[in-house]
């Protein structure tokens, strides 16, 4: 009998420990998330400008200067 109540002891401090490291992950995971959407948002926003500023033609949009960038460099 004393064996079974440590066996489920065991299993409940597993169970704790598992759900503890399960939230802490999740956490950790979307606090980088987060971050790392936010560097891709400022370095797009800086791109664009950029592109904007001194890669577009004359009436051109962004998108249609990129793409015509893109298809510049290919071989």
């Amino acid at each position: 009998m004393s064996r079974s109540k440590l066996v489920e002891a065991n299993e409940k401090i597993a169970k704790n420990v598992t759900e503890g490291f399960n939230n802490m992950s999740d956490g950790v995971v979307s606090g980088y998330k987060k971050i790392e959407n936010a560097v891709v948002g400022g370095y797009t926003k800086i791109e664009d400008k950029f592109v904007e500023r001194y890669l577009a033609h004359e009436g051109e949009s962004v998108e249609e200067a990129k793409a015509r960038l893109k298809k510049e460099q290919e071989p």
